[in-house]
């Protein structure tokens, strides 16, 4: 073969290769079949094509949508969902025609954070979910689905994500996440309604990971990430641009969160970093302030540094930023494991602050006790709370965990009773005369003693300044 047969002959493989008549039409990875769309609204579906190609959409719930690609091949559009049902199918026509099988209209959610958010249904190595077997053998159910993205980790935004979906069963239910898994199967059964849930997490992981640059650069202008960087998981930032930012603008109903544990070097700045994260993906997704719930962490360890501070940097997340609720478990957690095995009670008291708050389901109670107000009478404080419609109890256990200071800050262990026919609660100390605050659970680890009518545990509360508590 002579110099010019060669030079034709690669002339035309690279013609032959990038002809536009060898174009492929491509969805976003997180759209295929079996998939749920969030229903009564506009979802935003994407892809790539040829430059400059008409994309028609046509849904056989009765939408159509029609778009074209830009110079760089890429096409964005949005379709109208209908009430909640299917299966059904959409066809995308491009250069190629695609055609996805088995949809869903329903309600999706995000489930995001670290190892007990990330932690399987059937468990992890050595590490068990209480009732895993049977609730992995009652998991076959065509109105639940599953997407996991798989972990990647980027210094730059990603487009794509790798990952695909699937029809809950006892094989791909026993893979996804525990916690995920429960809020889902509650929220699909109490609404009977498809439901699809997206799992992006990983294990020991801080929330800066999960932040874009643009938030972390704004607004910590001097950030400095305390958390031991033993992986390249800690890096500010790379978290969002591999598993969030390549679901935006997958249209959800919101987001499930469990984490805090990574950031438990610094709980000041998580009191500010935590909602910064939360505004940053509201902001990136363009769905206003979308449903934000997450789980406080539970108990654990022996008085771990931070460990109170985080709890309180989520429960004043959850008091000062719209839309966000709070999970309280403090009365399942275990003192030689970070991962408590009672998944399913994480899970569904999730899944309440979406029923109560989104669904209005009536009759149900959301959320354990939040400390009030306090107001002292001689040497006693009387607190009082909300989220607790019938008042407080401790379901027969004895009061325990709190602590009462003076003047002078210095804290000593308190009495406690219920008074008011359950309206409030009375602490004090004969050590201390003239009360000026009062603590509950002010350690790492406790078993809980206060709840409401409901069974749902009160969280841990300082009735000092945040300012102060963040100090301390």
């Amino acid at each position: 073969m002579n110099k010019i047969t060669k030079f034709l002959f690669s002339f035309l493989v690279i013609w032959i290769v990038f002809s536009p008549t060898n174009a492929q039409t491509k969805l976003a990875n997180i759209f295929n079949s079996h998939m749920v769309l969030q229903r009564n609204t506009e979802v935003h579906i994407w892809g790539k094509d040829a430059p400059n190609t008409t994309i028609e959409l046509e849904a056989s719930w009765g939408k159509q949508a029609k778009t074209k690609t830009n110079s760089k091949g890429v096409w964005k559009t949005t379709i109208k969902t209908t009430n909640a049902g299917g299966p059904y199918t959409l066809k995308v026509n491009g250069s190629q025609n695609i055609v996805l099988e088995d949809i869903l209209l329903g309600e999706v959610w995000l489930c995001g954070g670290q190892s007990n958010m990330a932690m399987k249904l059937e468990g992890n190595i050595g590490q068990h979910i209480e009732g895993s077997n049977s609730a992995i053998l009652k998991s076959t159910n065509s109105q639940l689905r599953f997407f996991t993205v798989k972990k990647a980790v980027s210094e730059t935004p990603l487009d794509e994500c790798e990952g695909t979906w699937e029809v809950s069963n006892p094989k791909s239910a026993a893979k996804f996440s525990a916690v995920g898994y429960f809020f889902g199967k509650m929220i699909q059964e109490s609404l009977g309604v498809p439901v699809g849930l997206i799992s992006s997490n990983v294990g020991a992981t801080p929330a800066e990971a999960w932040t874009s640059k643009e938030i972390l650069d704004s607004e910590f202008p001097n950030f400095k990430s305390d958390a031991p960087k033993k992986s390249e998981n800690r890096t500010p930032s790379v978290l969002f641009n591999g598993m969030i930012n390549p679901l935006i603008p997958f249209t959800i109903k919101g987001s499930i969160w469990y984490q805090g544990e990574g950031n438990r070097w610094n709980p000041e700045q998580y009191s500010r970093l935590f909602p910064a994260m939360i505004k940053n993906w509201r902001a990136k997704w363009k769905q206003g302030n979308f449903p934000f719930y997450f789980v406080q962490l539970a108990p654990f360890g022996n008085n771990i540094e931070g460990w109170v501070g985080i709890q309180q940097a989520q429960l004043k997340t959850m008091l000062t930023v719209p839309k966000t609720g709070m999970a309280v478990i403090n009365d399942i957690g275990y003192k030689t494991r970070i991962h408590p095995p009672k998944k399913r009670e994480v899970g569904e008291r999730l899944a309440l602050w979406a029923l109560k708050k989104d669904y209005n389901i009536e009759g149900i109670v959301h959320s354990g006790p939040i400390f009030k107000s306090m107001k002292i009478e001689e040497s006693k404080a009387l607190i009082s709370f909300n989220e607790a419609p019938l008042g407080i109890t401790s379901l027969g256990k004895e009061l325990a965990n709190f602590e009462i200071a003076g003047t002078d800050g210095v804290y000593h262990t308190a009495n406690a009773k219920i008074v008011e026919k359950g309206k409030t609660l009375q602490v004090w100390s004969n050590k201390v005369t003239k009360p000026k605050n009062v603590r509950y659970g002010w350690t790492s680890y406790i078993e809980a003693s206060l709840f409401n009518t409901a069974g749902l545990p009160a969280s841990a509360f300082c009735t000092e300044s945040w300012e102060n508590i963040f100090k301390k």
